[in-house]
């Protein structure tokens, strides 16, 4: 069992989107195992490869005791009904918020050895695969709440023990031409 670090809000890998991946190689299916392994460890029901430090477009999920993985994942809606309802993220540990996603969604992408893969989920899959999706994108689940809620949530951020203040850099230069 190999297990990683998860990188919490905060890392700016989580913030720049992910490269589409082009090698089906033995690196990538170990990057898949370790990150199934990492998840149920957490454990978590989705873990995208940005939550690892890794820039690639690869997510696994655990939903309804289906372990699967995505690569290169393109989302479709059949329909627009919505679903509103609670959502962590182990990058945000131990914060929970509801947030509004898809009913439905049908994911095309790849398995590990580059073959195509389509999977079709309601209810907690789609919320999961929409998730995993977005932090392939650089997108946060906490982007996606409404105002009110994302105040809420900017204050629980902040009130976290695994939130890390900003480094603040103090210039050696004088400020403007004087000496401090």
């Amino acid at each position: 069992m190999a297990t990683r670090p998860i990188r919490l809000l905060g890392d700016p890998v989580l913030r720049t989107p992910a490269a589409e991946v082009t090698s089906f190689d033995k690196e990538l299916r170990t990057l898949v195992k370790d990150l199934a392994d990492t998840m149920i460890e957490a454990p978590g029901v989705g873990l995208a490869a940005p939550q690892l430090g890794v820039g690639l477009r690869v997510f696994v999920y655990d939903v309804d005791d289906v372990l699967g993985h995505l690569v290169n994942p393109v989302l479709h809606f059949p329909t627009d009904e919505e679903q509103d309802g609670p959502e962590g993220c182990l990058s945000l540990p131990d914060l929970t918020f509801d947030c509004i996603r898809k009913q439905d969604v049908v994911a095309h992408g790849q398995n590990v050895y580059g073959d195509p893969v389509t999977v079709s989920g309601s209810d907690l899959l789609a919320r999961c695969i929409q998730h995993e999706t977005d932090h392939l994108d650089g997108v946060l689940f906490i982007d996606r709440l409404d105002a009110e809620t994302k105040k809420a949530a900017m204050a629980a951020i902040r009130d976290a023990e695994w939130a890390q203040p900003p480094v603040v850099k103090v210039s050696p230069h004088p400020l403007f031409g004087r000496a401090r």
